[in-house]
C-alpha cells in the first residue's frame, strides 16, 4: 500500500517554526493498528489522517501512543493540504470527527478553525503537579487538561518540568500560562502520558485557555503566543460555546509511504 503523506509546520509564517504535522490523505480507512504504527513510526506530536466524503472529510488524529479526540495544530496542516493540493478552490473546508463537525475556512494568509469551546473550572491541586511543575502556581483549573495559571511570561518561559511525574496525573495534559508581554497571553503544553513531553503549538489547548483569558481580559478577541522552543502565534476569538483559532502555515516535506 501507497499512502501520501505531507508534513506541514502548523502556526508558522515558514518552516522549522510552528508545530509539525503529518497528514496522510486516504482513499478508505484501515484498520486502526496501522495508522497506529504509521504515527508511531513518523515520530511526531499528531499524525492527521483523513479520507474524502464528497467535499467533506473524515478526519482523525494520533499521537506516536494513542488516537485523541481533537487536535488543533493537525487540523490546520490537514486543512492545509485540502486547500493547496486536494481540493484547491474550496472557500472553506468541513470535517467530521470524534469532537463532531470542525470547518477551517481561509482568511488571507491564516486559516481560522472553529473548534468547540473547553472552558475549565477550578479545582484542587492534585498530588504531584507541582512537583511535575517544578513550580506552584497562582490558580488551577481543569477541563480535558489541567491549567496552571502564573504570574508572569517570564515564570511559564523558565518551568522545567518534571515528565515522568506529569505523565501520573489523571488528564491529557497540563497547560501553563500567563499574561503576555507581547501577546494577550501565553502558554506552553505538556502531555508526557500520550507520548509528548512539550508540544510545539497547541490548538487544542485554547479552546480552554480562550474561554479564560477572554473573561479575565475582558475581550473576545486575542492574540497568543505558545512559549515553547520553536513557539507559535495565534489569533483567537472567544464565541461563547465555540472559539475560533486562526494561524499560518508552511509545507515542509511531501512523499509516499509504502507500508
Amino acid at each position: 500500500m501507497r499512502i501520501p503523506i505531507y508534513q506541514v509546520d502548523a502556526f508558522a509564517a515558514e518552516v522549522f517554526g510552528g508545530n509539525p504535522a503529518a497528514v496522510c490523505p486516504l482513499v478508505s480507512w484501515p484498520e486502526d493498528q496501522l495508522l497506529q504504527a504509521i504515527a508511531a513510526e513518523n515520530n511526531l506530536a499528531e499524525t492527521a489522517f483523513l479520507v474524502s466524503r464528497g467535499e467533506q472529510y473524515e478526519l482523525r488524529w494520533f499521537t506516536p501512543k494513542v488516537e485523541i479526540d481533537l487536535c488543533g495544530h493537525a487540523t490546520l496542516a490537514a486543512a492545509y493540504v485540502v486547500f493547496h493540493y486536494l481540493n484547491i478552490h474550496l472557500p472553506e473546508v468541513r470535517f467530521s470527527t470524534r469532537s463532531g463537525p470542525l470547518v477551517v475556512r481561509r482568511e488571507g494568509a491564516l486559516l481560522a478553525m472553529d473548534f468547540p469551546a473547553r472552558p475549565a473550572v477550578p479545582c484542587s491541586v492534585p498530588d504531584g503537579l507541582v512537583q511535575g511543575l517544578g513550580a506552584a502556581p497562582l490558580a488551577l483549573f481543569k477541563a480535558r487538561d489541567y491549567l496552571a495559571v502564573f504570574a508572569s511570561e517570564a515564570q511559564v518561559r523558565e518551568l522545567s518540568p518534571d515528565f515522568r511525574t506529569l505523565a501520573r496525573l489523571d488528564c491529557l495534559g497540563v497547560i501553563a500560562s500567563a499574561p503576555g508581554e507581547s501577546a494577550d497571553f501565553v502558554s506552553r503544553f505538556f502531555a508526557p502520558a500520550i507520548g509528548i513531553d512539550e508540544d510545539p503549538v497547541t490548538g487544542s489547548a485554547h479552546c480552554t485557555l480562550i474561554p479564560y483569558w477572554a473573561d479575565r481580559l475582558g475581550k473576545k478577541a486575542l492574540q497568543a503566543l505558545q512559549v515553547s522552543e520553536r513557539g507559535g502565534t495565534l489569533f483567537c476569538e472567544d464565541l461563547g460555546e465555540r472559539v475560533k483559532i486562526a494561524g499560518e502555515a508552511a509545507i515542509y516535506l511531501e512523499g509516499t509511504i509504502t507500508v
